[in-house]
């Protein structure tokens, strides 16, 4: 384990020794309000607000941003645990004013897989489909993979991959049972149904 994950186990464990009434609090919050702020290291929500465990929501990301995800954390807040405010707090010499856009895409979308393959659509990369057989191409340093029919064609892909390894492994494994066991697997033998497939015969009589 490194140093960093033997200081947190340590903290923990002083933390959950001390914690004492504090488990029987209920997931609701009891001040009824949730925050939404910046994940920056330098801020301390409970001690900016005044927090105790249980007292409300916290909810950080990158900048302190009402994306998809923190709404639907909001939302949760809200309709389920009985939060009435929300409030979102930002800070000065917030790291996020340091980058552009073009940062954050020259850094993270290197690569990307778009399996809706929306041909000039909401990713602006995406300018053609691409092919099973040739499934990559570059646009804009970023390297695309938009297989148009990649929902049918790769589990194909997949189920073929997977069963030209299980065939080469098959006869050890058959190998290492005998001859019994082999048999209970049969769907049939000898013209009759194995005992494990005798539902079957309910199809046929139905039909």
């Amino acid at each position: 384990m490194t140093k960093i994950l033997n200081e947190l186990l340590a903290a923990n464990k002083s933390y959950a020794e001390k914690f004492g009434t504090k488990g029987d609090l209920q997931a609701a919050p009891i001040k009824q309000f949730a925050i939404l702020t910046c994940m920056d290291a330098r801020l301390d929500p409970a001690k900016f607000a005044g927090l105790s465990e249980g007292d409300a929501h916290v909810i950080r990301n990158a900048g302190g941003r009402a994306s998809d995800d923190a709404i639907r954390s909001l939302l949760i807040s809200h309709k389920l645990l009985g939060t009435n405010e929300w409030f979102v707090i930002h800070h000065t010499d917030c790291g996020l004013e340091k980058f552009s856009n073009k940062d954050i895409d020259e850094k993270f979308f290197e690569i990307i897989g778009d399996i809706t393959c929306d041909i000039n659509g909401s990713i602006p990369t995406t300018i053609k489909s691409t092919k099973l057989k040739s499934p990559y191409y570059t646009n804009q340093n970023t390297t695309i993979m938009a297989v148009d029919n990649l929902p049918s064609a790769l589990p194909f892909e997949t189920s073929k991959y997977f069963s030209n390894h299980l065939l080469k492994l098959l006869p050890k494994v058959l190998k290492s049972l005998n001859q019994d066991t082999i048999e209970e697997y049969f769907i049939s033998k000898k013209g009759y149904l194995n005992y494990r497939y005798l539902h079957l015969l309910n199809y046929l009589i139905d039909s």
